[in-house]
């Protein structure tokens, strides 16, 4: 089995900072994609951000030029360092990953999320 474990989150002033982690460990073989969604209150969840394993990316637009993603395959961690942070950032923050197993399957795997509050 595959598990995803997010950490980072929490409650931050409007202009604001946070970096959020998202650890993978398990039975894995290799990992293709990994990203960051979020799922804000009466809302669908979204994408945020993603990172390929040679580390091309894509962003949504509403976070160009405040978020980076980026990700250390040796651990198995993908980022979010998350600047100028604004009330409409508050979410559940989702890690995903594209993972091939040990046993050869591929699948997508989801973190438990992690609660990003941006509020003065």
């Amino acid at each position: 089995q595959v598990q995803l474990v997010e950490s980072g989150g929490g409650l931050v002033q409007p202009g604001g900072s946070l970096r959020l982690s998202c650890a993978a460990s398990g039975s894995i073989f290799s990992i293709n994609t990994m990203g960051w969604y979020r799922q804000a209150p009466g809302k669908q969840r979204e994408l945020v951000a993603a990172i390929t394993n040679d580390c091309r990316t894509n962003y949504a637009d509403s976070v160009k030029g405040r978020f980076t993603i980026s990700r250390d395959n040796a651990e198995n961690t993908v980022y979010l360092q998350m600047n100028s942070l604004k009330t409409e950032d508050t979410a559940v923050y989702y890690c995903n990953a594209g993972v091939r197993t040990l046993l050869g399957y591929g699948s997508n795997y989801w973190g438990k999320g992690t609660l990003v509050t941006v509020s003065s």
